[in-house]
């Protein structure tokens, strides 16, 4: 990994990039999204065709209960055991999240009640490069039956074994052979084969990110999750260690950024021998090969204080402190997830800790969290106003609409005086 000064210049042109990214992705998404949008299958499978190089019939767009179920033979005993014990954490994990019901008496004769309800169907997208990600399905799919949502659609270009079986563990039936940005298109705004949703859920490379920016406006979804991010910051620790988690969320792909942040030369010198030492244990086609050295790099900051700033405004996805210091806990306020302390590898939050590994991306950290079981819920609010709360509140709501020159406000009170 190359070492370089962080310095303002440096800063302003990391983030630079990731603009120029999101341009280009967005023009190549905004075609594919509107031809599936006006041909419906007919773009769909050309896309998948061109784009996933498989030559799909409308027929073939969809697993079988048969294939489903089938699957959980072509798997181990302890790949189930495994997903069990991730679906168990990331369940308990979502009954957390989950807003609960409740009724307040604001003041008397005025009753607000809050109503918690699921939205009625889901997509979600499963990232399928270089292997399809059965975490994926797991981090969206337990969350919306916690919630309670009645219908969740999955996609993903290059289902395997293991994606069917998670899926037949978690009684996932509807699952599509397409990816992309003609997958995101489909379900937005429906095709003959492919159904609607109210909202799309799950991570995705930058034209997935990008499809899902440009269909938000006719379908729900939960938040810009592109190419994976991971920073970790420290000024003393462990080479070994800080090295594998750099290179473990550059493998994602090759535009996946892992980024080494301290104010240490010589920790900056042992961590970048030791990215090259364990580079050279995984195999010539991993991703990590390309992302660590063509995005990635090892920041030498000036300070402490610069450091955290630097993370602040970069917003990573990935964020791991392996010094357990409050003060520096304290410092940080935008990133997806922190890891915090040596032995909470960045690997756990992806797999099977429980906390929700679809997370936001490109700075978008700076504005909301990751993803969780209230997202796939709708909170109604009831209100409830009887004669002596219409007493009450009838004065103060005529005052404020003929502030505000609401005629017709101020009258719907007036009017049951």
């Amino acid at each position: 990994m190359r070492i370089r000064k962080l310095t303002a210049q440096l800063e302003k042109s990391l983030l630079a990039r990731r603009t120029q990214s999101d341009a280009q992705a967005q023009r190549v998404a905004a075609t594919i999204v509107s031809d599936v949008r006006r041909r419906g299958d007919a773009a769909l499978l050309t896309w998948t065709r061109k784009l996933d190089h498989a030559d799909l019939r409308t027929k073939d767009l969809w697993f079988s209960q048969k294939e489903i179920r089938a699957a959980e033979r072509n798997v181990s005993s302890d790949f189930l055991r495994a997903i069990r014990q991730a679906a168990h954490n990331i369940r308990r994990v979502a009954e957390q999240q989950l807003p609960r019901p409740w009724s307040l008496e604001v003041e008397r004769g005025v009753r607000i009640r809050q109503r918690v309800l699921p939205i009625e169907s889901i997509g979600c997208y499963i990232p399928g490069g270089h292997a399809s990600l059965v975490s994926t399905l797991l981090m969206t799919a337990v969350p919306a039956q916690v919630a309670g949502v009645p219908r969740i659609v999955a996609v993903c270009p290059r289902p395997n074994n293991e994606l069917l079986s998670a899926a037949n563990f978690l009684n996932i039936n509807e699952i599509a052979l397409i990816g992309g940005a003609q997958a995101i298109a489909a379900l937005a705004y429906g095709t003959k084969s492919i159904p609607r949703v109210q909202k799309i859920f799950g991570p995705g490379n930058k034209y997935v990110t990008a499809a899902k920016q440009l269909v938000s406006a006719d379908c729900a979804i939960d938040l810009p999750a592109g190419p994976t991010e991971a920073v970790v910051l420290a000024e003393r620790g462990n080479p070994r260690w800080i090295a594998a988690d750099l290179l473990a969320q550059a493998e994602h792909a090759p535009d996946a950024a892992s980024f080494f942040v301290t104010t240490s030369p010589p920790l900056a010198q042992q961590v970048a021998a030791e990215v090259a030492r364990q580079l050279r244990t995984l195999s010539p086609n991993n991703p990590a090969h390309q992302s660590i050295n063509a995005v990635g790099g090892i920041l030498l900051a000036p300070s402490l204080t610069a450091a955290c700033d630097f993370v602040n405004r970069f917003a990573p996805e990935h964020l791991s402190l392996p010094l357990r210091v409050n003060a520096l806990l304290q410092q940080i306020r935008s990133c997806g997830t922190i890891f915090l302390g040596p032995w909470s590898a960045q690997s756990f939050g992806d797999y099977i800790s429980g906390s929700n590994h679809v997370l936001p991306t490109a700075g978008w950290a700076r504005r909301r969290g990751g993803l969780s079981s209230a997202d796939f819920v709708k909170c109604i609010s009831v209100q409830e106003i009887s004669h002596i709360g219409f007493a009450s509140l009838a004065d103060g709501t005529e005052m404020l609409a003929s502030a505000e020159s609401m005629e017709a406000h101020r009258n719907a009170v007036r009017i049951r005086r």
